[in-house]
C-alpha cells in the first residue's frame, strides 16, 4: 500500500491489539466517573449501557456514511483505504480486520470532543467508557465474523448479514455487530437473497 515501511505497518494490526489498548482506557473512564464525579453506581451503569447502545448506532452511521464515502483526492482515497477500502479488497486478511490503532485513537479523539460538548464530564467519562466498550465488541464481533465458524444461532445470523455486505451487495447491511439499524433504516437484505453467493466466496 505505502513505500514506506513504517507507514504501510500502521495499516495492520493483531485482533488482540484493541483489547490490550482500550480495555485499560475504558477502565480509566469508569474510574474517573465513579471516584471523581458525584454519581451512584446505578446512575454510572445508566450512562455506560446507554453509550454502549449509542454505538450500534454510531457503528451504522460511521460505516454507512463515513467508511463507504467515496472522496475524489488522492490523499483522501489513501486514507479511505486504510480505514476501510482495504478490508473490502482483503475481506480475508487477519492483520486488517480491526482498525489500527493509527486510525481508532484519532477517530475517537474526535468523538470524545464531540460527545463533551453536549454531556457534563462525569457523565460523559461513564458515557464513553460504554462507547468504547461497544467499539470494542464490534472490532472482535468483525474479526470472527470473517475467521469463526458458526454453525447456527444469532452469531451465524450476524455473519451472515455481514457476508452479503461483502460478496452480494457493499451498499447495503451496514450493521456488523447488529443489525437493527438496518432494519430501522431498510438498508438490509431481503430474506435469504444472494445466499448462495455468500457460500460460493466461503468456499474459495
Amino acid at each position: 500500500m505505502f513505500k514506506n515501511n513504517f507507514l504501510e505497518s500502521l495499516t495492520k494490526i493483531h485482533y488482540s491489539v484493541p483489547l490490550i489498548f482500550w480495555i485499560p482506557v475504558i477502565g480509566y473512564f469508569i474510574y474517573k466517573a465513579y471516584t471523581k464525579g458525584e454519581m451512584s453506581m446505578g446512575n454510572i451503569a445508566l450512562y455506560f449501557f446507554a453509550g454502549l447502545a449509542f454505538w450500534t448506532l454510531a457503528e451504522y452511521i460511521l460505516h454507512r456514511w463515513v467508511f463507504h464515502y467515496e472522496p475524489t483526492s488522492n490523499w483522501g482515497k489513501r486514507i479511505h483505504f486504510i480505514f476501510h477500502g482495504v478490508h473490502h479488497d482483503y475481506p480475508k486478511d487477519r492483520l486488517r480486520l480491526v482498525m489500527p490503532l493509527s486510525a481508532s485513537i484519532p477517530l475517537a479523539a474526535i468523538i470524545y470532543f464531540i460527545f463533551s460538548l453536549f454531556l457534563p464530564e462525569f457523565i460523559l467519562a461513564a458515557f464513553f467508557a460504554g462507547f468504547l466498550l461497544g467499539y470494542l465488541i464490534y472490532d472482535e464481533c468483525h474479526y470472527a465474523m470473517h475467521h469463526a465458524n458458526f454453525k447456527s444461532g444469532l452469531f451465524k445470523k450476524v455473519k451472515d448479514h455481514h457476508m452479503l455486505h461483502h460478496y452480494a451487495d457493499p451498499e447495503r447491511g451496514f450493521g456488523v455487530s447488529s443489525a437493527i439499524w438496518d432494519v430501522i433504516f431498510d438498508s438490509g437484505f431481503r430474506k435469504k437473497k444472494e445466499k448462495n453467493t455468500i457460500n460460493e466466496k466461503e468456499a474459495d
